[in-house]
């Protein structure tokens, strides 16, 4: 014990003290007394309550997820929430969770702390997507929501994300009060919580059903823009192989494609169910090639046209398209962003509904084609920071001020919204347009893979990268920082034969956008790079972006840029 720092033993000694701290909680930490490596990672910090909410490693510890740190969040959000509550009756909250280790347990434990604070709750009964729960929030009209998840981390990871009244996640503004309640917070005896029992005969608990569930599937299928093409006719020739990768997309992203017309649906058996593990992949993320090896080996056996997967909490989309010498390609999360502006825009614009004032919001590391291919059609792009709730931040001005019409949202991370139901991400809706826009684009007789080629010719080739550093622990913190300090203080003049012409440091608040600590570098030849610690992650990553005269030479572009400047972040 001696090791550990002053804070990591004073917290840990609270813990070990505390009677509101159960015994298996304690036992785990006692048989940790000889590990003080693991006890200072454990409890040198809380675990923080970033702009997003919770996401740690689970285990016991101030510095781990839990039913003690998911209490204590639980009730600074309740204070929020009643802060917030303004109507008749009483405030409510929405709950979801997916597939991971105890997300039903931290479920239910959020549940009781904030009807232990008078806030009834709404929770499903089984799995639900992420994007189900923002729309279940807008739907019921909610106070608040809140879903259990770690998106695509990995399996030991756990998390807890907090909503508002417009669905969205919190803003910096609204999550630094809650961070403000969740300090006043100083012991566990403080979080107001009454039983399962006592919550439901209050009537402060109450399950939801399949009437929701249908609701959300109906709405989602509203925004297709070929629905009658996919019913009589497309529908029936495209063939889909659709992973979830142990996930809540499964039972949505198959209603959806059923309810327009979709009959050729294939679903990854290995990958069908939920499990918590994601034992069939390194990582259950739609973003890696690796996600997709089982999807790709049926696609190839039933000759598919198009293979889509879902991260576990069906936010993020991932899409594997034929080439022109019919091997599957993973397209990256710009590329399909931009295949689902031009189809979305463009079939709304055939069909005479595409508004005089549309917008199209994407965040400031995605990529221009996808601006370029929007502006062609008339809308007006705006651009935000990392975190689709600074999309769903607009979304909502545009829908209070009128002065502009939302057409679609995206991020290079695969995350996509078009229609005006949720306020954030959804890969439902995503698997459903990329899924409409392949069978569209058959029947004339192209690929996905060509209608893209056909952007880049006519936009030009717009090419991105993206590098990642993973650095955990309580030193991983210190070299992001390190990293952060050493590029602000010693910035480059030029990168890969090109003079950087812009720094632009977001810490500073540039643009009217909240401040982030974020470094964004534009070079002379229309390139740039980005650096950008994860706020989910124990990671930096560093983005790349060029414009090249054909394909091969934005690739050449985009490797010696990225070669550059990681050799520097690498320290060599």
């Amino acid at each position: 014990m001696t090791q550990l720092s002053p804070k990591a033993a004073e917290t840990l000694a609270r813990w070990l003290q505390d009677p509101s701290i159960d015994d298996n909680t304690k036992a785990e930490l006692n048989a940790l007394e000889n590990e003080p490596q693991e006890l200072e990672e454990r409890f040198y910090r809380d675990l923080e309550f970033g702009t997003g909410g919770l996401r740690g490693v689970i285990g016991a510890g101030s510095n781990r997820i839990n039913r003690y740190t998911v209490g204590r969040a639980t009730q600074g959000f309740a204070k929020y929430i009643l802060e917030k509550h303004t109507g008749e009756g009483r405030p409510s909250v929405v709950i979801a969770h997916d597939s991971r280790r105890f997300s039903p347990e931290f479920t239910l434990e959020a549940a009781l702390v904030l009807a232990g604070n008078g806030i009834e709750t709404h929770l499903f009964p089984s799995l639900r997507s992420t994007p189900q729960l923002s729309y279940s929030v807008r739907y019921l009209k909610a106070t608040g929501g809140i879903v259990i998840t770690a998106s695509h981390n990995p399996p030991e990871y756990n998390g807890y994300k907090v909503y508002n009244a417009e669905g969205g996640q919190l803003v910096p503004d609204e999550a630094e009060k809650v961070i403000s309640y969740i300090l006043q917070v100083d012991s566990f005896d403080a979080v107001k919580r009454i039983s399962q029992e006592e919550a439901e005969r209050q009537g402060m608990l109450h399950w939801l059903d399949e009437r929701e569930d249908e609701a959300f599937t109906d709405t989602v299928a509203a925004v297709s823009v070929a629905h009658e093409e996919i019913a009589a006719t497309l529908g029936r020739d495209f063939k889909i192989v659709y992973t979830p990768l142990h996930g809540t997309g499964n039972l949505p992203v198959r209603r959806v494609l059923k309810k327009i017309g979709f009959t050729e649906v294939y679903v990854v058996p290995e990958q069908e169910q939920p499990d918590s593990e994601f034992s069939t992949v390194k990582s259950p993320n739609p973003e890696e090639r690796e996600a997709f090896t089982l999807g790709m080996k049926l696609g190839e056996e039933l000759n598919a046209d198009l293979l889509i997967g879902t991260d576990p909490d069906a936010d993020r989309m991932g899409a594997v398209v034929r080439d022109n010498e019919g091997k599957f390609v993973v397209l990256s999360g710009n590329q399909s962003g931009a295949l689902m502006i031009h189809y979305y825009l463009s079939r709304l614009q055939e069909q005479g509904k595409l508004p005089d004032n549309g917008a199209v919001v994407k965040t400031i590391v995605t990529s221009e084609m996808g601006a370029a291919v929007a502006a062609h059609y008339g809308a007006t792009v705006f651009n935000t920071l990392t975190g689709f709730k600074y999309i769903g931040e607009k979304m909502t001005q545009f829908e209070q001020f009128g002065e502009y019409t939302f057409l679609f949202g995206y991020e290079e991370s695969y995350g996509y919204l078009a229609g005006n139901y949720a306020r954030d991400k959804d890969a439902v809706l995503a698997a459903m347009l990329i899924s409409e826009a392949g069978a569209y684009y058959k029947a004339q007789g192209k690929t996905l893979y060509e209608v893209l080629q056909e952007l880049y010719e006519q936009f030009g080739y717009f090419l991105e990268s993206l590098e990642s550093r993973t650095l955990k622990g309580k030193d991983g913190v210190a070299q992001i920082q390190g990293i952060m300090n050493d590029w602000r203080s010693n910035p480059p003049q030029e990168m890969a034969g090109s003079a950087v012409s812009e720094i632009l440091d977001y810490s500073l608040g540039l643009n009217g956008l909240p401040k982030e600590n974020v470094l964004k570098y534009l070079l002379a030849d229309g390139s740039w790079f980005c650096l950008r610690p994860s706020g989910t992650e124990p990671k930096i990553k560093v983005y790349f972006a060029v414009r090249g005269e054909s394909l091969q030479n934005a690739k050449d572009k985009v490797a010696t840029l990225a070669q550059q400047v990681m050799a520097r972040v690498d320290g060599n």
